[in-house]
Parts: structure tokens; sequence; C-alpha cells
């Protein structure tokens, strides 16, 4: 045992089984890893009050929403690389600093410009907390039982917290100011900084060769013109701008993958794609997010402009579903401990995903219990599905890679996100468009949000109609991507049986 006033822990030796200390340990990554994950939709509420506080312009507000996910996806494989070379828990600790310092200047911005600088250090920080967490949670539970049950965990954390972030947002605003959904996270931060040094396990790769910075630019210009570009089409439609965007960021992955494949200490190492099941994992990481992110958009539009309800209460509605999340990833890791073929679990994580799909497309006009029943078996198959694939991938990988692998699992959930949001949202878009009347005012048949402001102006029974023609047209919409993103499920299922059967 290590004295517990060091500085360096060293870790659990390989098979052994993890203490008290590494359960700890792992509670306080989860701290870090539940606020990363919240920043994703904590400014959701609050962006009326920073509005009438900072009045940012139109493009300085979208910058305020978007400038975080879009650090935090570029740099993710950047920055899993680098922990692996300089040490992740050192690198865990400066994105814990780097976390707090932007968090308090966000908190405390008085313009739009300040507010987005933070945000984008916050990206950065968040880039570097992510893939760290799992790094050194493969560190620590080298006992495969543990290993599967702390990942587990780690998925629920994750995928529990985008929920819960809007909904923060949502109860500080209305009791506090704007700034006051940013200083939540001091206190984990700090905590994580105090103790981590004594918890936390240094680990690296002993031989990482020299870093290749040429990478780092070419990542990010591969990664941050797709994720734009597929996420800005769902709500503008092709417009040539969207399009050049992602085929720049098409021609810049072709040739980050060409210096991944020539240069002789990569980034990115290709005998890493090439691990027991890793590409299978990543591909299949991609699908689950693609179909998760690409029903949010739904069901939330749906819980507001459909049933009519206030954004705080359609988030605490939303919160509904997350209650039976913490435990889908540990009762997998436990079918799986239990002899059960892990191929055969994720893919009944993907069927349990389409069974959701599948209640959503049967929805009306007023079905809340049928649509948070489809979110809820939605969202507990996808922490199984998560759960086990970052659990084989992680398994897999090199333990002096454990940075790289955790970094590419989470840049695939960033572009299966955005392509949800594009593909799903398209189809839906399509068919609210064709279901809308013909006789609507041309900006109602654009989206829902444009037909009921419009209804809102126009006098009682011409108000009424255009009001149901909308919501029943965008549940028609739902319903349509709902059956295509089952049918992309089944095929991921069948995919996952053939693919990781016996792995």
């Amino acid at each position: 045992m290590t004295n517990p006033t060091s500085t360096t822990t060293a870790p659990p030796t390989a098979g052994s089984l993890a203490g008290r200390r590494e359960w700890t340990a792992l509670g306080v990554l989860m701290l870090p890893l539940l606020l990363v994950s919240m920043d994703v939709s904590v400014l959701y509420f609050a962006l009326p009050a920073i509005g009438a506080d900072l009045a940012p312009s139109g493009t300085q507000q979208l910058w305020i929403l978007d400038i975080y996910g879009f650090v935090l996806a570029g740099l993710l494989m950047t920055m899993g690389a680098l922990g692996d070379r300089i040490g992740r828990r050192r690198l865990l600790l400066f994105g814990a600093a780097a976390f707090g310092g932007a968090s308090l200047l966000a908190a405390y911005a008085d313009s739009a410009g300040t507010l987005i600088a933070a945000r984008a250090v916050l990206g950065i920080g968040g880039a570097t907390l992510m893939p760290s967490t799992m790094a050194l949670l493969r560190t620590m539970f080298t006992d495969p039982g543990q290993r599967a049950k702390a990942i587990g965990l780690w998925s629920g954390v994750m995928t529990g917290g985008i929920a819960l972030g809007s909904v923060m947002s949502g109860i500080l605003v209305e009791h506090f100011w704007w700034g006051s959904v940013f200083l939540v996270n001091l206190p984990a931060m700090a905590l994580l900084l105090i103790v981590g040094p004594f918890l936390l396990p240094e680990s690296r790769n002993p031989s990482p060769g020299r870093f290749d910075w040429l990478s780092v630019p070419l990542s990010m210009a591969a990664v941050l013109p797709v994720v734009y570009g597929v996420k800005e089409i769902p709500s503008e439609g092709w417009h040539p701008l969207y399009v050049v965007s992602v085929t720049v960021g098409l021609l810049f992955a072709a040739l980050f993958v060409h210096r991944q494949r020539t240069t002789a200490s990569p980034l990115i190492p290709p005998a890493l794609l090439k691990g027991r099941g890793f590409t299978p994992a990543l591909v299949l990481n991609l699908v689950a997010s693609l179909a998760m992110m690409g029903s949010a958009i739904f069901t939330t539009q749906y819980l507001q402009s459909v049933l009519g309800m206030s954004p705080l209460a359609a988030a605490l509605w939303s919160l509904l579903p997350s209650v039976f999340i913490g435990a889908a990833g540990p009762l997998t890791a436990q079918l799986v401990q239990r002899g059960a073929d892990r191929g055969y679990v994720v893919a009944g994580g993907f069927a349990a995903m389409a069974a959701g799909f599948v209640l959503l497309a049967l929805t009306g006009t007023d079905s809340l219990w049928l649509v948070l029943t489809g979110a809820g078996v939605l969202a507990c198959g996808m922490v199984a599905i998560v759960s086990q694939l970052t659990d084989l991938a992680m398994t897999g990988a090199p333990v002096e890679r454990a940075g790289t692998a955790s970094s590419l699992l989470e840049t695939a959930a960033e572009f299966g996100g955005a392509l949800g949001m594009a593909v799903l949202g398209s189809i839906g878009t399509a068919v609210y468009r064709h279901e809308m009347p013909a006789t609507a005012p041309a900006g109602a048949r654009e989206t829902l949000g444009g037909a009921l402001a419009m209804a809102a102006r126009l006098p009682g029974p011409a108000g009424e109609s255009l009001t149901r023609a909308a919501r029943e047209a965008f549940t028609s919409g739902m319903q349509g991507a709902a059956i295509a993103g089952a049918a992309l499920l089944a095929l991921a299922a069948v995919g996952a049986g053939v693919t990781l059967r016996r792995r």
C-alpha cells in the first residue's frame, strides 16, 4: 500500500480487485463527468436571462450555445493522446482547474464576447476531463467484473447528466441569476483538485514517442466543419454553406487518416483500430448516439409545443425516463458476467432502443405517457449498449493507449449525435412540410415553432385550426423519424449480434 500522503498513487496490479480507495476515487471522478455532460444543456433555460442582461446579437447567441460542444468535439482526440503522454491524472487536474476557472469567468461575464470565450475554455477543460476519467477508470479497475460495473456507472452518469443539465438550469435561473448555472461547477472541481492527487493513480504511456503536432490542427479541421454542418442542416436546410462545410471536413479527415498511416508517431495509431472489437464498438457507439440524440429533438419539442408545457415543466417531466438509467449499465454488466454473450446483450440493447422508437411511432397529439415510456426504453437501451461497447473497446485497447481509445469513443458519440439531429431531424421536417395544408402560410409550413407563432396572431377559429394542423403534422413527422430510427436500430441489432458474438 502506498503512503496516503504521497502525490503518486500506484494503480492496482493486473487482475487484482479494487478496494475502497478505487471506488471512492470513482465517486470523485463521477462529479466532473456529470458536470461536463450537464454543460451540454445547462444554458437551455438560462439563455433568455443572458439575452436580457448581455444583449448578444443573434450570431453571438448561437456561439454562446454551440462553442462549448464544438471545442469539446474538436479537441477530444488531441487531449486523449496528450493524456497518454504526459499522464492522465495530470491532464485531468489541469482540466479541472481550467474548467473551474472558466466557470467563474462565465458566471460573472459582463459581455457576450467574454461569455463566448469562457464557454470555449470550458470546452477545452471538458475535452481533457472526459477521456481522462475513462482512462483512469481503465487503470484503477483491472478486474474485468469490477471494471464492467464501473463502466456501467460511468455510462449512466454520462447519459443522465445531459437530462439533468436543463432542469438544473431552470431551477437555478428561477431562484438566483443566470451565472449560478456555472458556479455549481466550482465545488466539484475544487474537490477533485484537493483529493485527486491522493486518490487517483498516475498513469501514462511509458514509450509514447514524439507528439505529432501537425495532427492536432488536422483533427480539428476534420471534426469541426462536419459537426457544424450536420448540426445546422436540420434547422436551416441543405444550404450550400453547410454542404461545403461537411465536404471540407471530410477532405481534412482524409488528410488526417493519411497522416496517421504515414507518420512514425501518429496521434491515433492505426493498430488501435485493428484491436479486438474496437472498430465495431466505435461504429455501433456512433449509431446508438445517432438514435438517442435524434429522438431527443422530437421528444423535447413534443412536450413543449404539442402538449403545451412550459420549458421547466417539460424538463421536469423529461427527467422521469432517467429514473431507471442508473441501473441499466450495472444490470447489463451482471448479465455478461453470468455468461450471457456480449454480442447478444448489445443486440438486445439495440432492440430495446428500436422498441422505444416503435412506441414513439404510435403516439398521437396527446400521448404524454407513451412518449415518456418510449424515451425511457430508449435511454435504458442506450446505457446498456454504451456500457458494454465501452468495456469492450477499453479492454481490447492497450493500457498505454487508454486515453486515445476513450477519446475515439467520445468523438464517435459526438459525430453520432450530430448525425442523429441531421438525419432524423431532416426526415421529421420533410414529413411535417408534406403534412401541413397547402393553404397554411409559408412560414407555418417550415417549422412547428413558426406555425404556433403565426397561429397566436390569428383570430380564434383560424388560429386554433392552424395550431391543430401544425401539431398533427409535427407528430406525423416524429412518427416518420421514429420508423426510420427503429429500422436503423434493428439493423444495428443484427450487426451487433454478428460482429460482437463471442467477444
